[in-house]
């Protein structure tokens, strides 16, 4: 009895194995009725193999079912928070900022278990599928004629449904073969890694502004403080609540009764659901930088980008990341004058989640900090400021506060900790998930449509933009990359210069606005202010 009950637990962890999806719109509890090809495969090889062959060949088997599973799982997770598989090339380097989001989010208890337990799964997978995959074939061994029979049977049929395209669900079909796909996937994707090294040396090498002289440069802009702010997770989905259209129409009159004009377009970002630094490299390097390795070419790089421009033209560059907790050593290729961050951007209040410092305060602080003096006394500035109070958990939502008595940050309220819910971000609780989203997208606009009517004048230009849009948790799956980008300028002559563009007055783009791939942005905007 106790030997058929460790047969049955073993053929069961293979079964799931085999049949685990790569892509999460596709799991369902339907997907156990699925005939695996690859199960049939294994059994007509144990059947023909003799005993000391099929020992080695069901090790390989497992450890190689063992990896591929592993593959699915983290596809799975990746295919949930970025909304693309995983990259075994280059990905590695993203489980450190994982790490670093579940301390921040939800405590480092949490964290820790979540990466002991995930050490434990990767371990126990391999050596339990060869285990499993051992313990069957010594069954098959001993039934061979039955075995065949079945495979015959179950090959017929699996034939029939593939060819009849049969699903038990959509995205389902009965005749599966999940690993073996999910196997050649990745191949392909390694075969595509490889080749596109040389297509992106090729885009590196190719720039028509890295020698323009400095007089050439930005004379649209000259005299001008300049700054391109990232809200976090802005996309096109936030745009499309009603509650935020709403505010973004009445933020637009604001803007325009302060004597502000604006234009609104939308840009195609390079990534989704996470990885802003793809989007804020490519918008800045007019390169695609839509991977980790394409990143790793850029920061060993010397790409000329919109801060090597400005700050060969004569403004100061300054970038603003309350996302960094520690020493940015890829920040050197963009060439920043001086960089501010979580630990010198001097808030002492409450965090709140991933959000340690509310977007109202990082903009207070960069304008105590670098334009507190009048421009005759200083340098124009150019800055890059990435906000993050929209970063998931997306909850809590710090308040508005008066931008007088911000002070140190000591001033906010406290909040039920610094952890968000952990709870909150699953497929129970969507609505709460989206509304908490939406709600951190509209403080952040607000943080800087309030800071331009509190601090922008004539010498003010913003460029507010997303980074990317949030995860498919929010979106639904297969969402568009679309983020809107509007320019804010008092001074009359700025946006004439952008006309030539079709951008839309207002906050919010429709959805007939023009839509330009991230990495054009950087071209398109020396162009249109090359000129005084």
């Amino acid at each position: 009895m106790k030997s058929r009950i460790l047969t049955g637990l073993a053929a069961f962890f293979v079964l799931v194995l085999l049949l685990l999806p790569d892509d999460y719109a596709s799991l369902s509890p339907w997907g156990i009725v699925v005939i695996p090809l690859e199960a049939l495969v294994g059994v007509a090889v144990v059947v023909l193999l003799p005993a000391r062959a099929r020992t080695i060949v069901g090790i390989v088997a497992g450890v190689l079912l063992g990896a591929v599973s592993i593959l699915k799982v983290l596809d799975l997770g990746f295919g949930v928070t970025l909304s693309r598989q995983f990259d075994p090339l280059s990905d590695w380097s993203l489980f450190r900022a994982a790490e670093e989001w579940l301390s921040e989010s939800f405590g480092k208890p949490g964290a820790i278990g979540a990466v002991i337990g995930a050490i434990l799964l990767a371990l126990a997978i391999p050596v339990l599928a060869t285990l499993s995959i051992l313990r069957l074939s010594r069954v098959v061994a001993v039934r061979k004629t039955l075995a065949l029979r079945v495979v015959a049977v179950l090959g017929v049929v699996w034939v029939a449904l593939a060819v009849l395209g049969v699903h038990v669900v959509p995205g389902v079909p009965i005749a599966g073969r999940e690993t073996a796909s999910a196997a050649y996937g990745h191949a392909a994707q390694l075969r595509e890694d490889i080749s596109d090294q040389a297509a992106y040396a090729k885009e590196e090498a190719t720039d028509a502004y890295r020698d323009v002289p400095s007089d050439q440069l930005l004379q649209g802009l000259r005299g001008k403080d300049v700054i391109f702010a990232f809200v976090e997770s802005y996309g096109r989905d936030a745009v499309n609540y009603p509650q935020t259209a709403s505010l973004l129409a009445s933020r637009s009159q604001q803007l325009t009764a302060a004597g502000f004009q604006t234009r609104s377009g939308w840009l195609t970002s390079s990534t989704i659901g996470g990885g802003s630094w793809l989007a804020h490299s490519t918008f800045q390097s007019g390169l695609w930088i839509n991977s980790q390795r394409r990143y790793g070419k850029f920061t060993e790089g010397s790409r000329y980008t919109l801060t090597s421009a400005f700050d060969k033209a004569g403004w100061r560059t300054v970038a603003v990341m309350p996302a960094n907790r520690r020493d940015w050593p890829e920040g050197k290729v963009y060439g920043f004058d001086k960089e501010y961050d979580d630990r010198t951007l001097g808030y002492k209040g409450q965090g709140y989640a991933f959000s340690s410092i509310p977007d109202q305060f990082t903009m207070q602080s960069f304008q105590r900090s670098e334009l507190a003096q009048p421009l005759n006394a200083r340098k124009p500035v150019m800055a890059e400021i990435d906000l993050l109070s929209s970063h998931a958990p997306w909850e809590p939502v710090p308040p508005m506060m008066d931008w007088d008595a911000l002070g140190d940050g000591s001033t906010y309220p406290g909040n039920e900790g610094k952890g968000g819910n952990p709870d909150a971000i699953n497929n129970e609780d969507v609505s709460k998930v989206q509304d908490n989203y939406r709600r951190t997208v509209e403080y952040s606009v607000d943080s800087l449509v309030s800071y331009m009517e509190k601090y922008g004048n004539d010498n003010t230009v913003m460029v507010m933009l997303g980074d990317h849009q949030p995860s498919p948790v929010i979106t639904g799956p297969n969402p568009n990359r679309d983020v809107p980008i509007t320019v804010i300028a008092k001074d009359p002559k700025v946006i004439p210069k952008i006309e030539s563009w079709g951008w839309e007055p207002g906050l919010a783009p429709s959805a007939n606005a023009p839509v330009w791939r991230m990495d054009a942005f950087r071209d398109k905007f020396f162009a249109a202010f090359a000129k005084p």
